[in-house]
């Protein structure tokens, strides 16, 4: 190979990050990007993206995969078959979580992780913490070890016996925070107002599935968000509310920036494509398959969060993928039975139909720019948590993950089915939905993971990312 030769050329390629659009050839040299022009000389191996839309590889910043949990509990989708998914649906980063039991030490936490995703990943990885237990050793000495160490975000839960903190708890953990630059989390929810709601439906025998979205209504988050936003201004730290379902925590949201506070926001699919009615009737235990939280809302508050991608109020779109299989003792019915809404498995799948959901219901049924839909799902995330300029754009030096995108007239949509994707799952509560777009092609550091007909590549090519620290506006628009 000559000094002027490339080991890739994508030709004839219309690049759109989150602030430009240019058609170029992308020049590609053990893995990154050397060089954006209008013609390149020759490469050994080359893509004519002919005119195609090319896009930066997603950056999924929340999702679940092989998480420990309480048995018989147990996810469908580890390292392997996570990150397969997110190849085939144009995903080239995963953040999940390495999760702390209570007692159980942060830093043993993170080493089970690993060990979890070693020699798996067919995509290259970071971890989130997530903190349970924030012991004083914890806060005085781990925490901040693993922040320099690259574990620069951290996820605190306000429900869930298991992994809720209470308030003063919370504000130990946003101080560290606060005093590292690291990047703060919240699952905000009200947990003694889902109790006692609970209790109260199963006391009227209401236990179907349909009735996990009544244990949850908006005001449990809306409470929650006001509460979590309050703790960061005490705390004098931004904080990002994850998986915000709908109107009432946007209100919060869009009051506190009003008053000057730093509160980033991220949402999901579910909030966009499903509706409560999907969560089923009485006598239909198919309603599992969405049950997640929050729960999805009502028809009307879909437009309420596609407001909020359109305006700014979101800083990041990501999948929440919490894969368990429909029928299986481990997953939405324990122990084989169809069980009462409190004892089903919270989450659904969603790490491959992410971004062609999005893609299509937002850029080309007109909603977003193909450059608000980049910022969203690789741009942003890559820069809230560390890994911006490496990921999550196209420009000299960046790591040479691309989406080379097929877009569909109408009338040419493309089905989802279950059985067209490639996580490990047994459904997708996306399941008959028509998009106009999907990956034709993913790169991942210049290497083919997904070719539109099957995954490419050797699970363990991926590789594990150590994070910098935050790198988003210092104030969300």
């Amino acid at each position: 190979m000559t000094p002027d030769t490339f080991d890739l050329v994508v030709r004839n390629a219309v690049v759109i990050t989150a602030t430009e659009e240019m058609r170029c050839d992308i020049g590609v040299r053990a893995g990154r990007i050397v060089a954006l022009a209008e013609t390149l000389g020759p490469g050994q191996r080359e893509i004519d993206a002919s005119d195609r839309w090319v896009l930066p590889g997603g950056v999924d910043a929340h999702c679940h995969l092989d998480q420990p949990l309480p048995p018989p509990a147990r996810m469908a989708d580890g390292f392997e078959s996570g990150t397969r998914s997110a190849a085939c649906g144009g995903t080239t980063t995963v953040i999940p979580f390495a999760a702390q039991a209570k007692g159980q030490s942060l830093r043993d936490a993170v080493a089970d992780y690993h060990a979890r995703a070693n020699g798996k990943a067919l995509v290259d990885y970071a971890f989130h913490l997530i903190v349970s237990d924030p012991t004083p050793t914890v806060l005085n000495e781990e925490l901040p070890a693993l922040i320099a160490e690259g574990y620069t975000s951290f996820k605190v839960y306000m429900t869930y016996d298991d992994l809720k903190l209470d308030d003063g708890q919370i504000l130990d953990v946003l101080e560290v925070a606060r005093r590292h630059g690291a990047m703060a989390m919240v699952h905000a929810e009200n947990s003694e107002c889902i109790e006692w709601l609970t209790r109260r439906l199963e006391a009227s025998g209401r236990t179907a599935p349909r009735y996990h979205a009544h244990s949850r209504p908006m005001l449990v988050e809306r409470e929650a968000t006001h509460r979590a936003i309050s703790l960061s201004q005490l705390a004098d730290v931004p904080i990002l509310i994850v998986h915000v379902s709908g109107r009432d925590a946007i209100e919060q949201i869009r009051w506190s920036r009003a008053r000057g506070m730093t509160v980033y926001a991220e949402t999901c699919p579910q909030y966009l494509f499903l509706t409560a009615d999907d969560l089923g009737s009485d006598d239909d235990y198919q309603g599992a398959k969405c049950v997640c939280s929050p729960p999805p809302r009502d028809k009307a508050n879909q437009q309420v969060v596609w407001d909020g991608l359109v305006d700014g109020l979101f800083t990041v779109f990501s999948s929440d993928h919490a894969p368990f299989r429909y029928d299986a003792p481990e997953g939405k019915q324990p122990g084989g039975e169809q069980v009462p809404f409190a004892y089903i498995p919270n989450g659904i799948p969603g790490l491959e139909t992410r971004l062609p959901l999005l893609f299509s219901a937002g850029v080309l049924d007109g909603r977003i720019s193909p450059q608000r839909f980049v910022e969203l799902t690789a741009t942003a995330p890559a820069r809230a948590y560390g890994l911006f300029p490496r990921k999550g754009t196209i420009a000299i030096g960046s790591d040479a993950d691309l989406v080379i995108w097929d877009r569909f007239a109408v009338g040419d949509e493309r089905t989802i089915h279950n059985h067209d994707l490639h996580h490990a799952v047994d459904y997708t509560p996306y399941e008959g939905q028509r998009v106009r777009g999907w990956p034709a092609i993913t790169l991942s550091r210049g290497e083919v993971v997904w070719d539109g007909r099957q995954p490419q590549g050797l699970a363990g090519r991926g590789q594990f990312l150590a994070c910098g620290l935050p790198c988003l506006a210092p104030r969300p628009r």
